[in-house]
């Protein structure tokens, strides 16, 4: 698995950066997916309903952003009007916000908690139909059809057991204590680590 559109000129991977940006910004107030159907650019999942007394804290991706940080503040003087394909402006201003998100900053009350949240599968290490880790991203697309969102929106996952019937984009949710701890892979920087208690598919209770 490569990362998101390798031969995207500079001008247009900002442009999915920016439409990253606006999902990351809207938060859970952007619309939600279905729980079944297809699921299109940017779409995110509904939260399910909390339970009194429940083993794992359910949260959103929102809770992972610190008070008082923009993740579309490094976009802010960017004139795309002017910039066109091949512009090393481009390149340098893609080069700076991803900079920036790679290392955004994370909430350090999330750490160590035992949660449970759900997003969309990005494969890591597959051995057959088995998942081995894998990033959870908040919405549909990112890391494979847009660039990595900041580090903050981004989770690598180490379930206790090898995943099955799980391909990329698949909706699941996932449980377990959250780390804030760093990672660098090959498909964007997490700034979370979960070791995953359970990964289930995908359902709105």
């Amino acid at each position: 698995m490569t990362r998101p559109a390798p031969h995207a000129s500079p001008r247009r991977r900002i442009i999915q950066a920016l439409l990253a940006a606006a999902a990351t910004a809207a938060g859970a107030r952007a619309g939600l997916a279905q729980e079944r159907g297809s699921y299109k650019l940017g779409d995110r999942l509904a939260p399910g309903t909390a339970r009194s007394g429940a083993a794992y804290r359910e949260i959103n991706w929102d809770m992972l952003i610190p008070p008082g940080w923009d993740p579309a503040a490094a976009f802010k003087g960017l004139d795309l009007a002017n910039l066109k394909d091949g512009d090393p402006r481009a390149m340098e201003a893609m080069a700076r916000v991803q900079e920036v998100w790679d290392q955004a900053p994370l909430n350090q009350e999330m750490h160590n908690l035992k949660v449970r949240i759900p997003g969309f599968v990005v494969p890591l290490e597959r051995r057959g139909t088995l998942i081995y880790e894998f990033l959870l991203v908040p919405y549909f697309g990112a890391c494979i059809h847009t660039p990595p969102p900041p580090a903050n929106q981004i989770i690598h996952v180490f379930p206790a057991r090898p995943v099955t019937d799980v391909i990329a984009m698949d909706p699941v949710w996932v449980s377990g204590p959250i780390e804030n701890k760093r990672s660098a892979t090959t498909m964007g920087r997490a700034g979370y680590r979960m070791g995953a208690d359970l990964v289930a598919p995908y359902k709105k209770r």
